[in-house]
């Protein structure tokens, strides 16, 4: 498949888990992958590595620069950096709740910015940002980061809107619980990594985590020129939490 022939794709948070999965896909299926990233140490090597800070303005304008200096444009825009918090409302500080919220809600802001003027520009213009099932679904210890990814939703729906006549679609992914390093990590803290593990997949109702390869997927159907009439919209990948209810497993 070769909708993206022809087009340069960046892809922030793309050295690794959904990030790295969706440049890796993107390329496959014809694009110019720029990755942005702050540590590239583990970004392919067939992708532009950019050092990149979402929560500087500079930063973020300068990599920006440069992937259009380099691959000679930008047509999609894949907002996917991004950074966990546990806790209830009480369980982090201020200076936690606006680290989370400068990487979640405003590195979109910012790294969307910073690619409009090239995005009008192109024929085949698509930003995609990366929500989570927690925007719309209560699930516990997730106060910050739920909210974080809402304002992640209510953001994409705001900016399709405001772009929509300038020929610029805008659309979010919300996966489920993913096999990702970050969900790695949390597991590797837990008092019993097995148990957490096994509660993780039993509130799945498919009995098992989401991959980063199908959200990679969702990401690439909304960005592809193929999805020329889809805007405004949350794409969920997440085994049927949010929509399904079944009886326990027996």
């Amino acid at each position: 498949m070769d909708d993206y022939a022809g087009l340069v794709a960046v892809v922030t948070g793309g050295a690794s888990g959904i990030g790295a999965a969706t440049a890796d896909l993107l390329a496959d299926r014809g694009a110019r992958v720029a990755v942005l990233d702050r540590d590239l140490s583990t970004a392919e090597p067939r992708h532009l590595g950019v050092e990149c800070d979402v929560t500087d303005r500079a930063s973020v304008d300068a990599a920006v620069g440069r992937v259009v200096a380099e691959l000679g444009g930008l047509d999609v825009c894949i907002n996917n950096a991004g950074i966990g918090a546990q806790g209830d409302v009480a369980a982090n500080d201020d200076d936690e709740w606006h680290r989370v919220l400068d990487v979640n809600v405003v590195g979109i802001a910012r790294v969307t910015a910073a690619a409009l003027p090239h995005l009008r520009r192109s024929r085949a213009a698509a930003v995609v940002a990366t929500s989570s099932v927690v925007a719309r679904v209560g699930l516990p210890q997730r106060a910050l980061y739920g909210a974080s990814k809402g304002a992640v939703l209510a953001l994409t729906l705001a900016m399709a809107a405001d772009h929509v006549a300038e020929g610029i679609r805008v659309n979010c992914v919300a996966p489920g619980t993913a096999d990702t390093p970050w969900v790695g990590r949390l597991l590797d803290a837990a008092d019993d990594p097995a148990a957490a593990a096994a509660q993780l997949r039993a509130r799945q109702p498919m009995g098992r985590l989401v991959t980063a390869a199908e959200v990679a997927s969702a990401i690439a159907y909304l960005g592809s020129p193929l999805s020329g009439s889809t805007t405004g919209t949350v794409l969920t990948v997440d085994g049927g939490l949010s929509a399904l209810r079944l009886p326990p497993r027996s």
